[in-house]
């Protein structure tokens, strides 16, 4: 059989892989993008949210999450559920209706897409005919009322969407039953709200637009009460116990109407323009709620004045003589209250308002005094303020995370301490095997803490670094802060906060050390901060150093932003991780590269100009190394200058392209022996790879040179405990690779423990290794005597380590954008590579040394790099003879945005970006794999309403 083998086919290795490795995409974190509809069910207490992409979400107790994906990616424009049942129905915007079932299969439910639908006129009718604008889903659970622009209200049969025509509601058929001089035609056109009577369900509720409203008996198909409004019909609602019901309008105004035994037109008990007299905004959706004390809870979105607040986006709540408009910093898209389901009950008894604003989800305790915010689980606005990067941690002790959960617990105190209320389903997914976090840097100077370890991305705590500069917002201003004359009462409510206020405050870099405590934090106007973690509020006087990376160049001048100005004098600090010392990069550019050895204590960083390190101890600046090729003027120009340079940027690729058209018309055209030339030119285009980021075919235009900008780019930086100068004795070293394909090694001597205050931190160049295909260096490693990456700073003395093997040679990994090579330690001479298909214009955008275990056997793991390249695609590559295993698509390789944001775990998973407001994460491991598992049961149905016979689906729907 061997001679039928491919060569270098090994079928137990083959098997290995299938244990090792798995691609999946497992769950989405943070906040639906663009949402676009809300539905809730009391009966299973799940809640769903549509997008404009056509995705629907299921939410349900922290864990318990579903998603389903409308094959036309059109915009899901209503959710109903169906009553007692796990089922519900979307409207989309090309007029479709959607039946969706949670299923039980596997010993988890499932949510499915059962049934489509359009709704068709006649031949020849406009599509205005059967345009739904109102759906109702009867208690019977055997139909759907349809209402249209045309003013028909179409009856459905569930689940087979049938239509049943002799059941169908005409306007002519409403107008037979109302006086000719109240109404015409077009009083009975466009449908604006269908509710079903909450004691009868023989009849619905009928609301059209210009202000008509009927009350409609389904047994005898004929209009008992008609209601004539004065303005323009929003939205209705039923009281309890179906002696009223409440309607809102495009003035501003709101009506409460009683139903009489007889029949006739009935004028309104009150009509009231909350925000009179002035002209106010349409009030979209109102509530009007009953308690135990006698005082209603008024509960509607909209209804500001129009001249002053037509830009707020607000709900206002009224009970009693409280009233609070609650102010969105985005457009509110729907609401829903959670109230007491029972229908014996005799009062709604609100507990909690759940607001979905078009960036945030907002619920509001109506319990407590204040009505204070609840702290969501879940639905986290992760874009509060623009993400700018992300880091992440995996197993963290214990000590540190209950420090940084207390830390978090005290910025908490203004939350609402009531139970998550939207507590639906079961989550029967396994507890995560370790505790996670995940970083994120913000544009506003703010980095926030994501408990990542399992379904929910939770935050547990948000570190500001805006304290230690000086801004033009004060720290301490409350927005929130009413004066008690203040009308409308407005109140300002979510995290969700677009503005930053100063660009430069964005963080660009994070490195935690889970073992010490040490947080490093750099920004866009290079600054670097050391912090460490405090149990307690202090106030302290933050150090400052400046880091000069030009201080032996002469003629540059720097044309961007200038640097931040900092607090004199000590600095309150709450508690959590605070800041002991400021190094400012000279000039402030971005700093691009970040790392922290905690046990040496130093921080290495690095900008477009050149790179430094700094000892956090003893505070003081160790040496600077300035990077710059005198060609790299477009980087003296900083991220805020670079629209002036478009042009010259534009100039120069032009001019590449014009100069390899003319090089290659010149090569064939040459003499000498074609074939010859050919394989010459085939060597030099695999290996001369341009660095524009063009289409595949345009990737053979020439090779990098020096002269090419930002060649001094400072793109990764890495601290190794090796041997750099003889193979005797190995030393602490700093390792920095540049864009330009250059790699610096430094050796360091660190004073012993005894005398680390007393004598200085001494560094010395000891490497300089260029590459010949000149790529930007984007990753370095070291593997010890086992060919086993070196452990992380601490690990060893934390016993999570094997100490790394110092007698066998060590071995140098560089990763540029275009191949992996190996250099053996100390004479850093070449021993293998691995070069990407240069055709396919493949390039490293993110690598990461990643450990995958066995599905099969806990006896077994590997260590593996991980790596991302710019087409999408992740490739996972075998240490130390760089073999490709596996590779996966993954990101869309035109979403250059989620290439740049991924960032993968130690453990073979992986987020990145696939919105503004969420993470996509996935898996490459069999063993690690965190995902929603969770079942809804079905519980029994208390409803007083009358028996009905159930199809096979609901049946199937109930067993779930």
């Amino acid at each position: 059989m061997r001679r039928f083998l491919r060569p270098g086919h090994d079928p137990v290795r083959e098997r290995l892989k299938r244990d090792l490795f798995q691609f999946n995409k497992t769950v989405e974190h943070g906040f639906p993008h663009q949402p676009s509809a809300l539905g809730y069910s009391p009966f299973v207490r799940l809640m769903a949210i549509g997008t404009r992409s056509g995705a629907i979400k299921l939410y349900g107790a922290p864990g318990v999450e579903f998603m389903g994906l409308h094959e036309e990616n059109n915009t899901v424009m209503q959710i109903h559920f169906i009553p007692d049942q796990c089922q519900l129905v979307t409207l989309l915007d090309d007029n479709s209706l959607h039946l969706w079932s949670l299923k039980q299969h596997g010993g988890a439910s499932e949510l499915r897409e059962e049934h489509r639908f359009t709704l068709k006129g006649p031949p020849g009718s406009p599509p205005s005919a059967t345009q739904v604008t109102a759906v109702l889903p009867h208690s019977s659970r055997e139909v759907l009322y349809l209402g249209t622009e045309s003013g028909n209200i179409f009856v459905v049969e569930l689940p087979s969407f049938r239509v049943l025509e002799d059941r169908t509601i005409s306007p002519e058929a409403v107008l037979q039953r109302i006086p000719e001089d109240n109404c015409n035609r077009r009083s009975c056109e466009l449908v604006e709200a269908l509710r079903e009577h909450p004691k009868n369900p023989d009849q619905i509720l009928i609301g059209y637009s210009r202000g008509l409203i009927v009350l409609w008996d389904l047994q005898n198909n004929k209009a008992t009460h008609h209601f004539l409004g004065s303005q323009q019909l929003e939205n209705l609602y039923w009281q309890r116990d179906g002696s009223k019901f409440i309607s809102c309008h495009y003035d501003g105004s709101y009506a409460q109407w009683p139903v009489s035994s007889d029949n006739r037109q009935t004028e309104p008990l009150e009509n009231t323009v909350p925000y009179g007299p002035f002209p106010c905004k349409a009030i979209s959706k109102i509530y009007w709620q009953t308690t135990k004390n006698g005082l209603p809870y008024i509960i509607f979105q909209g209804g500001m004045p129009r001249a002053s607040y037509g830009d707020r986006h607000s709900i206002s709540v009224i009970h009693g003589s409280q009233q609070t408009a609650f102010d969105f910093t985005s457009r509110v898209i729907d609401f829903f209250l959670i109230f007491s389901s029972d229908p014996a009950a005799e009062f709604d008894d609100p507990s909690s308002l759940v607001v979905l604003a078009e960036e945030e989800l907002v619920v509001i305790d109506l319990k407590s005094a204040g009505w204070p915010a609840v702290h969501p689980p879940y639905l986290a606005s992760l874009h509060c303020s623009a993400i700018t990067c992300s880091h992440h941690v995996s197993n963290i002790p214990l000590k540190l995370w209950e420090r940084i959960i207390s830390a978090g617990s005290k910025q908490n105190i203004h939350y609402s301490s009531m139970p998550w209320p939207i507590d639906g389903g079961t989550n029967i997914a396994p507890d995560p095997p370790q505790r996670d976090l995940l970083l994120t840097g913000h544009e506003d100077g703010t980095v926030r803490f994501w408990d990542a370890s399992g379904v929910c991305l939770h935050l547990l705590y948000k570190l500001s670094t805006v304290r230690v500069f000086l801004t033009d917002a004060d720290p301490n201003d409350n927005m929130n802060t009413l004066g008690e004359d203040e009308w409308p009462p407005l109140r300002k409510v979510g995290t969700f906060d677009p503005y930053s206020d100063d660009p430069r405050l964005g963080i660009q870099k994070i490195y935690l050390c889970k073992y010490s405590g040490y947080l490093a934090v750099a920004g866009t106007a290079g600054q670097v901060l050391v912090m460490e973690l405090n149990d307690e509020d202090a106030e302290h006087v933050v150090d400052h150093a400046e880091a000069d990376l030009l201080q032996d160049q002469e003629g540059y001048r720097w044309k961007g932003h200038e640097k931040l100005k900092t607090r004199d004098g000590p600095v309150r600090f709450e508690a959590g991780f605070q800041p002991f010392v400021l190094v400012q990069c000279q000039p402030p550019a971005v700093v691009t590269s970040l790392a922290l050895h905690s046990e040496w204590k130093l921080v290495a960083f690095g900008t477009s100009h050149g790179f430094g390190l700094f000892d956090h101890q003893q505070k003081r600046l160790v040496f600077v190394k300035c990077t710059l090729h005198p060609s790299d003027q477009l980087a003296l120009e900083g991220p805020l200058s670079r629209v002036k340079s478009l042009k010259k940027s534009l100039r120069q690729s032009f001019r590449r392209i014009r100069r390899s058209r003319v090089s290659s018309r010149k090569r064939r055209g040459g003499g000498g022996n074609t074939s010859e030339v050919q394989e010459a030119n085939a060597k030099f285009d695999q290996d001369a790879l341009q660095e524009m980021e063009l289409a595949p075919v345009q990737r053979k235009i020439e090779a990098r040179s020096a002269e090419d900008s930002f060649t001094g780019f400072v793109r990764t930086l890495y601290f190794a405990d090796t041997f750099l100068r003889d193979s005797s004795r190995h030393c602490p070293s700093l390792w920095a690779g540049t864009n330009g394909g250059t790699v610096y090694a430094f050796c360091l001597r660190v004073p012993p423990a005894e005398r680390r205050m007393d004598e200085p931190v001494r560094a010395e160049q000891a490497k300089e290794i260029q590459l010949m295909h000149r790529a930007p260096v984007v990753g370095i490693l070291v593997l010890d005597g086992r060919s086993t990456p070196l452990p992380e700073p601490l690990e060893v003395a934390h016993d999570l380590s094997k100490s790394p093997d110092m007698q066998g040679s060590h071995q140098l990994l560089v990763v540029s954008e275009e191949q992996f090579k190996v250099f053996t330690l100390p004479k850093v001479s070449s021993k293998l590579k691995l070069k990407l298909t240069a055709l396919e214009g493949c390039r490293v955008r993110k690598v990461t040394v990643a450990n995958f275990g066995s599905c099969k056997t806990d006896d077994y793991s590997e260590n593996d790099l991980a790596v991302l390249t710019n087409l999408g695609d992740i490739q996972i590559i075998s240490l130390p003879f760089l073999k490709l295993q596996v590779r996966y698509p993954c990101i869309r390789k035109e979403d250059v945005s989620g290439i740049a944001s991924c960032v993968f775990t130690k453990y073979g998973q992986g987020f990145y970006l696939i919105s503004p407001s969420e993470f996509e994460r996935f898996s490459l491991s069999t063993k690690w794999l965190v995902e929603p598992r969770c079942i809804v049961d079905m519980p029994e149905v208390t409803s007083n309403n009358h028996v009905h016979n159930k199809s096979g689906t609901e049946n199937a729907a109930r067993k779930s």
